[in-house]
């Protein structure tokens, strides 16, 4: 191997773990995805015990359990915000959705802790979820396109838009 091969190799090796380390991050505060939700105004935190039935259906969503207790959501009336994770392959992927009324408002990648899969922050994917809603089955009414080499990561963002779309209904039907 010649110098000046090791060294465009070198360069192409820092190079692709510059991508790598820029992958990963905090894409939006959770503060200000809620700031920006609600118009600088965003209402106090609501709180959704998760009882026994409850997790059961939650349980049919994500395909395994879902182990917090309570889940926080911020409500002013006319729109939802939830904080969800999931993990994707190893780490959590925490995303902000927006529903009203049965049906996604807006998707938000706020922190990606995976290596791969961070194309999913972007809005080529994420405004697929836009008016999306719940079908009888608790599937999305829609075919979400995936993204070569970020299938978990897909994957975890269309279990959490079900779910949020899930309790958006249960709490308009609790009320």
């Amino acid at each position: 191997m010649t110098k000046l091969t090791l060294y465009i190799f070198l360069f192409l090796l820092t190079q692709s773990w510059s991508l790598h380390s820029y992958a990963k991050g905090t894409y939006l505060e959770p503060e200000k995805f809620l700031s920006d939700v609600f118009n600088n105004n965003p209402p106090n935190p609501k709180k959704l015990w998760l009882k026994k039935e409850l997790k059961k259906e939650i349980k049919k969503i994500l395909g395994d359990e879902f182990k917090p207790l309570r889940l926080r959501y911020w409500d002013d009336g006319s729109k939802k915000a939830w904080i969800l994770e999931r993990i994707g392959r190893d780490k959590p992927i925490t995303t902000g959705y927006v529903t009203s009324k049965g049906k996604i408002l807006d998707v938000k990648v706020l922190v990606f802790r995976e290596s791969r899969g961070w194309e999913v922050r972007y809005p080529f994917f994420t405004e697929q979820f836009a008016d999306a809603s719940l079908k009888a089955d608790t599937k999305l009414d829609r075919k979400i396109d995936g993204i070569s080499g970020a299938t978990l990561s897909v994957d975890a963002l269309i279990k959490l838009a079900r779910l949020a779309l899930f309790l958006d209904q249960y709490i308009d039907n609790k009320n």
